[in-house]
């Protein structure tokens, strides 16, 4: 497989919502079905993989962003896990200067909620194309319909559903696919695992058919070969609508829908599914820009053998090493043991440790290559938003805007002997 190609089955995407929409038992779920957790985390029991700061377990809530990788029909997906809660938007806004797309978690119940504004409008800010998961569809007062209403008024988006949800609040089964005409279900006894298909029932022809020709004079509007064979009233193939779906979420120009729900396992693989489907690769994306040493704007491509570039967009200490600077590589490779330029500290910074992780797991690797997302162990200078490139190369990205902060505090030493500890920790 050639190097773009390999780059045409990255994913990198961040779950975004606001709180208690069930935007981590979502990620649970998706680690689950592919494989990458062997058994269902549950936020209400304290075990979600993702969540896994003893504060985050203690109230059952995000509160810093957890990265991850996994693999779903030979697509690899790195996923950033972010907080929905408002005192933690500055996680949200860090994570989305460096993704490629979004799942937007919306609760069928509360719609879109007052976070659920925020992270749009953050994510309306880098143009990343995103897909929309009305989640607790089994919920007393859930309604889809009112959710994707909410989405065009308060939003301002453009949503285009592409199921129907079969039977309501306690009584949700299953989801009808619009676009291949058949009705989904996940076995109970396989914990959603199995997902069976069948014809669309005839209590719901009348609404299906409805539905789907909605779908095909929406994508009329944007495909001139759809709007060709609706106009000529000629099929539209399965594949023709796959494509003019992705090309219309790539140029922001719908936000596909799904629907399900993820506490009782419907509808999670369905959104695997459009995950790879609709959502950019790393090659699908602008060519990212910056400034060189003259201050002229810069553009380097996507590719292995581009000189190496990269942002970082998060830094964090734990118990295992000293700090981490979690990076997207956007060109070029990170090697271990090798030395970076940092251009805006104008430093020069040694690779210790290259690793990929997962929660608070980590793995060592030899290398991130571009469209990848990892973290370096052993950088000295670098700070968030600074860029790194090459010994010799110069190359400034754009950084990320911090949000204003939500309250403030200070902290003070109990004696004049422990003010250079409490500096070291800070």
């Amino acid at each position: 497989m050639s190097a773009q190609s390999e780059l045409s089955s990255v994913r990198n995407i961040g779950i975004m919502a606001h709180i208690d929409a069930g935007k981590t038992t979502t990620t649970e779920r998706i680690l689950y079905y592919t494989g990458r957790s062997y058994k269902m985390g549950e936020v209400h029991d304290g075990n979600a993989v993702m969540d896994w700061m003893e504060q985050e377990q203690e109230r059952g809530i995000t509160i810093t962003s957890a990265a991850t990788t996994c693999t779903w029909k030979d697509y690899k997906i790195n996923i950033i896990d972010t907080p929905g809660h408002v005192d933690f938007t500055i996680e949200v806004e860090r994570c989305l200067r460096v993704l490629d797309g979004v799942v937007a978690v919306f609760c069928a119940v509360g719609g879109v909620e007052p976070q659920s504004e925020t992270v749009w409008r953050q994510a309306n800010k880098y143009s990343i194309p995103r897909l929309a998961f009305v989640n607790k569809m089994d919920r007393v007062g859930a309604n889809f319909e009112r959710c994707l209403q909410m989405m065009s008024e308060r939003l301002g988006a453009n949503p285009l559903p592409l199921q129907l949800p079969v039977g309501k609040e306690a009584e949700f089964s299953g989801v009808i696919d619009l676009v291949e005409e058949k009705l989904l279900t996940f076995s109970e006894q396989s914990l959603g695992q199995e997902v069976e298909e069948a014809p669309v029932p005839d209590s719901y022809i009348e609404e299906f058919t409805a539905a789907r020709m909605a779908l095909l004079e929406k994508l009329a509007d944007f495909d001139e070969g759809v709007m060709e064979k609706y106009l000529e009233d000629i099929p539209v193939s399965v594949d023709e609508i796959y494509r003019a779906l992705r090309n219309a979420t790539l140029a922001l120009a719908i936000v596909p829908v799904l629907c399900g729900s993820a506490f009782k396992n419907k509808g999670v693989q369905p959104l695997l599914d459009s995950v790879v489907r609709y959502l950019p690769s790393p090659v699908d994306i602008p060519l990212v820009e910056g400034m060189n040493k003259a201050g002229d704007r810069v553009e380097r491509k996507t590719g292995v053998q581009e000189k190496f570039c990269g942002l970082v967009f998060k830094l964090m200490s734990d118990s295992f090493v000293e700090n981490l600077a979690f990076v997207r590589v956007y060109s070029g490779a990170l090697k271990l043991g090798g030395k970076v330029f940092n251009p805006v500290k104008r430093k020069k910074e040694k690779i210790s440790k290259l690793l990929k992780l997962h929660a608070n797991k980590r793995s060592e690797v030899r290398e991130i290559q571009a469209g990848d997302i990892g973290a370096i162990v052993g950088l000295k200078f670098t700070t968030t938003g600074d860029t790194l490139c090459e010994n010799g190369d110069f190359i400034v990205l754009e950084s990320m805007e911090i949000p204003d902060p939500v309250i403030g505090v200070a902290i003070e030493p109990k004696s004049k002997a422990e003010e250079k500890k409490l500096s070291e920790t800070l």
